[in-house]
């Protein structure tokens, strides 16, 4: 099994993406290959966890934007969670939704990088 079926297994909708990236799954491939570098970079829970909220909703807003443009729905789903509650005010909510994903993104990371 190759990196695209395993992400798709993850919950990644890879079709959706493709097609985002015009049908070039190759152009998807070398895009979400960037992904943990990324992910590894925009720590949400930190920065709540030091009053920084500021911060956490800039990550969470930026890993929205990745997650969505390629179709990582899960995490899409998880990030935008953490920036509507960051800007209801509700850090610790954030906090707590962003931490139940993790595991899933750990997974996810963790398969993009085997194939790096």
């Amino acid at each position: 099994m190759g990196m695209i079926e395993e992400l798709k297994e993850l919950g990644v909708d890879v079709e959706d993406a493709v097609q985002r990236f015009m049908g070039n799954e190759g152009l998807f491939t070398r895009m979400v290959k960037k992904l943990p570098p990324s992910i590894k970079d925009l720590h949400v829970v930190d920065y709540v966890e030091k009053g920084d909220y500021e911060t956490a909703l800039n990550n969470a807003h930026t890993l929205k934007g990745v997650m969505g443009n390629l179709s990582v729905t899960p995490l899409f789903n998880a990030y935008n969670d953490a920036v509507a509650l960051l800007r209801e005010n509700k850090p610790e909510e954030a906090k707590k939704r962003v931490e139940e994903i993790l595991p899933v993104q750990e997974q996810i990371v963790a398969c993009i990088e085997k194939y790096l």
